[in-house]
């Protein structure tokens, strides 16, 4: 998102309006609209951070989020994990078959702690991980500005 177009369309409808007076004031207004450029661009995020709030409020699940890539602000919209429900094996899956996996401790500490985060065990989250990995499905990747669908095999 632009917000640095928004800011620049501002400083001119300032400039703009300062130089219906006098030079003196036309170039007052310029020196102004200058020097509300970075004030301009905060309040612009705290109107983005203040509609992100009543989107929150209207959603059943999820959130959504401003987040900062330098100047340029993005909106995000964040799955709510824990209202996922866990799906049950199917039938026929006694869950007992099992593997040995070594993995370097880092990635052990971050799976414990998504899984914790989600409210189950390790070996569970692992289990969905990979369900979910290999189970056709139609989703939506960016491309440049557009969205396209692909089906994952």
């Amino acid at each position: 998102m632009d917000i640095e177009r928004h800011v620049q369309a501002i400083q001119a409808d300032l400039a703009s309006a300062a130089a219906l007076g006098d030079e003196s004031a036309a170039v007052a207004g310029e020196r102004l609209a200058a020097a509300v450029a970075s004030s301009l661009q905060l309040r612009l995020l705290d109107v983005l951070t203040e509609a992100t709030l009543s989107l929150n409020a209207q959603l059943s699940s999820g959130h959504v989020e401003v987040r900062l890539a330098g100047r340029e602000p993005e909106l995000v919209l964040v799955e709510d994990r824990s209202s996922r429900v866990a799906e049950p094996p199917s039938p026929g899956d006694d869950l007992s078959a099992r593997i040995t996996l070594r993995l370097p401790e880092a990635l052990k500490a971050q799976i414990e702690v998504l899984a914790a985060s989600e409210g189950v065990s390790a070996n569970a989250w692992i289990v969905r991980a990979l369900s979910r990995l290999l189970e056709p499905r139609v989703g939506m990747t960016r491309t440049g500005n557009r969205l396209q669908g692909f089906t994952h095999s």
